[in-house]
């Protein structure tokens, strides 16, 4: 599903995975997450896909609330957990969306 967000000015956190053949876990804590984020302020949305490479973009009405949402301790249990058992690799990117635009039937 497509997120629905504001016009702009917001910003993007787009985190970018490879996971390790570890699965245990790994759904639930997913599910979590995204039932936690939704709950911080300056939430807006999240759009994903995992086909080899996952790519998770969520979005935010600040870098202030990006900063918090980062220093969830559920969160930052999370983040640990990823990088001991679940990713191989990952990389997260923090944007500006100046401008949006689209197309639905």
């Amino acid at each position: 599903m497509i997120a629905n967000t504001p016009p702009p000015p917001y910003y993007a956190v787009i985190f970018s995975s490879l996971r390790t053949e570890v699965s245990k876990g790994y759904d639930e804590m997913t599910k979590r997450m995204l039932e936690l984020a939704a709950q911080q302020p300056g939430y807006l949305g999240v759009e994903g896909v995992r086909e080899g490479l996952g790519i998770t973009v969520s979005y935010w009405e600040s870098l202030e609330a990006i900063k918090n949402w980062k220093a969830n301790a559920e969160h930052q249990f999370a983040q640990g957990k990823g990088r001991s058992t679940w990713y191989s690799a990952y990389k997260t990117r923090i944007c500006k969306v100046e401008r949006d635009y689209g197309f639905e039937q």
